[in-house]
C-alpha cells in the first residue's frame, strides 16, 4: 500500500471493534532523541504513516523536532534512571531502576492501547513494549538495526532480546541479511520469520544538487577549495573507526579527511582522542572536524572520496548508499551489511576492517586513477537509484505493518 492510501485518524475504525479489514494505526516507539541510524530510518515511514500513528521517545532531542516537522506526532516518556542505563548497567543497577522500568512500561502500554500496532523500533523499545503485551494487547513488531552477537552486545542482553525474539514479538523486521543471521543464531528463529527490509533514501536529494563549481561550493561549507577531500560521515564513536582513518592519514600526503558527526552518546572522550591522535601523528592541519550538519547532500558533493571504516561488522551502512547517491566514489569495510550494498571494484572498493595499509592503497589509487573513481561511482549511483528507494523501502514496510494486524 502506498503512503497515500492511509485513512486518517479522524475516520479510522477504532481497534477491538470488530473490523479486521480497514488499515492498521500504529504507535512507534523509539529509545533516543538523537539521529542516528535507525532513527533516519524510522524518520520517512513515521511521516508516511502521520494520519494514524504516534511516535513516543524515551528521549528528547533534535529527533523529536525532525518528527514533528515532517507532522508526526511526538509524545516523550523521558525517565533518566531508564535512559541511563546501558549495555552492561544491567548487571549492576536495575534494581534501582526498577520502579521506573516498570511506570514506563505501564506508560507505553497505556498508549499502545488506543492503536492496533505497536512497532518497536530500538532494543530498550523492545524490552519497555514487550515487557507489557500482557497490558495492552496488540501485535508487537519490531524492527532490528544491530547485529546481535557478543561482539557488540553483553550476555544479559542478548538473553533478554532472545527471550522476547522468540516468544512476544509477533513480527520481526530486519535491515540486512547480516543482521538476520546473527538473530537467527541467537534464537533459532527461521529466516522466513525475519524479512529483510533494506533501508531507503530519497536519491533526489542527491541527484538534483547542483556541484559543478566545486570550489564554489566548498567555499560555502569552509573546506579547502583545492585539497582531495575524503569524507568520513557518522558519529564519532570507536567502531566508526575514525582512528583508522587518521592512521592512513601519514601515508597520503595529498588528501585531507574530514569528519562529518559529532559524539552523540557520551562519546567526547573518543573526539578528543582522534584530535590528539592527529597532533601526534603531524596531520592536525589535514583533519576537519564539521561536527554533525544537516545538509548532508552538499557535504558528500564536496568530497572526491567518502569513506566507511567500522571497525566491526555494520547491520546496514545507510551512509554508504548516501555516499553512492551523492555520486562520488564509496571505499568501506567488507563486513556485515555493506556487503549487500558494495561490489567490489563494481560499484565501489572494500578494504578489511582496521587495514590501515589497504585504506591507504585504495584512496592513493582513486585519487590518481579518477576515470576509475568516476566509473565505480557512476556504477553506484545507479544502483542505489534501481535498489535502494525510499519508495521500496516504504512499500516494504508498510506491508508489513498491514499484515501485523491480520
Amino acid at each position: 500500500m502506498l503512503p497515500g492510501r492511509y485513512v486518517s485518524s479522524a475516520t479510522r475504525p477504532r481497534s477491538g471493534d470488530g473490523q479486521h479489514a480497514h488499515t492498521p494505526t500504529v504507535l512507534f516507539v523509539d529509545q533516543s532523541g538523537e539521529l542516528g541510524g535507525a532513527e533516519f530510518a524510522l524518520l520517512p515511514l513515521a511521516a508516511a504513516c502521520a494520519a494514524r500513528s504516534e511516535v513516543v521517545l524515551l528521549a528528547d532531542g533534535p529527533f523529536r523536532g525532525r518528527l514533528e516537522a515532517s507532522g508526526v506526532r511526538v509524545q516523550v516518556l523521558n525517565d533518566a534512571r531508564v535512559s541511563n542505563i546501558d549495555r552492561e548497567a544491567l548487571r549492576l543497577n536495575w534494581l534501582y531502576a526498577a520502579p521506573a522500568i516498570i511506570r514506563q512500561v505501564c506508560a507505553i502500554a497505556q498508549q499502545a492501547r488506543r492503536f492496533d500496532v505497536l512497532f518497536l523500533n530500538t532494543q530498550k523499545a523492545l524490552v519497555l513494549g514487550a515487557l507489557g503485551k500482557p497490558l495492552h494487547r496488540r501485535q508487537v513488531v519490531w524492527y532490528l538495526h544491530d547485529i546481535m552477537s557478543r561482539d557488540h552486545f553483553g550476555r544479559v542482553q542478548l538473553m533478554i532480546v532472545r527471550l522476547l525474539a522468540r516468544h512476544v514479538a509477533d513480527r520481526i523486521i530486519v535491515n540486512s541479511s547480516a543482521s538476520a543471521q546473527a538473530l537467527i543464531e541467537l534464537t533459532g528463529l527461521p529466516a522466513s520469520a525475519m524479512p529483510v527490509v533494506h533501508n531507503g533514501i530519497d536519491a533526489s536529494v542527491f541527484t538534483q544538487l547542483d556541484a559543478g563549481d566545486l570550489p564554489a561550493l566548498r567555499r560555502r561549507l569552509g573546506l579547502p577549495e583545492t585539497a582531495w577531500l575524503a569524507g568520513l560521515f557518522g558519529r564519532l564513536a570507536p567502531w566508526k573507526g575514525q582512528h583508522i582513518a587518521i592512521d592512513a592519514l601519514p601515508e597520503l600526503p595529498h588528501v585531507h579527511l574530514v569528519l562529518v558527526g559529532g559524539a552523540l552518546f557520551g562519546e567526547d572522550a573518543y573526539e578528543a582522542q582522534l584530535r590528539e591522535q592527529a597532533q601526534r601523528l603531524g596531520v592536525a592541519d589535514r583533519v576537519h572536524f564539521a561536527g554533525f550538519r544537516d545538509d548532508m547532500a552538499a557535504w558528500m558533493k564536496a568530497m572526491d572520496v567518502i569513506l566507511h571504516t567500522s571497525t566491526e561488522s555494520e547491520p546496514f551502512g545507510r551512509v554508504v548508499i548516501e555516499g553512492m547517491a551523492a555520486a562520488r566514489p564509496v571505499i568501506a569495510t567488507g563486513a556485515g551489511g555493506v556487503m549487500e550494498i558494495v561490489r567490489h571494484l563494481e560499484n565501489g572498493w572494500l578494504v578489511r576492517p582496521r587495514d590501515v595499509a589497504g585504506l591507504v592503497e585504495a584512496i592513493e589509487t582513486l585519487r590518481t586513477t579518477p576515470e576509475l573513481g568516476q566509473r565505480l561511482a557512476a556504477q553506484a549511483c545507479a544502483d542505489v537509484q534501481r535498489h535502494f528507494t525510499l519508495d521500496r523501502y516504504l512499500q516494504q514496510m508498510t506491508d508489513v505493518i498491514d499484515h501485523a494486524r491480520r
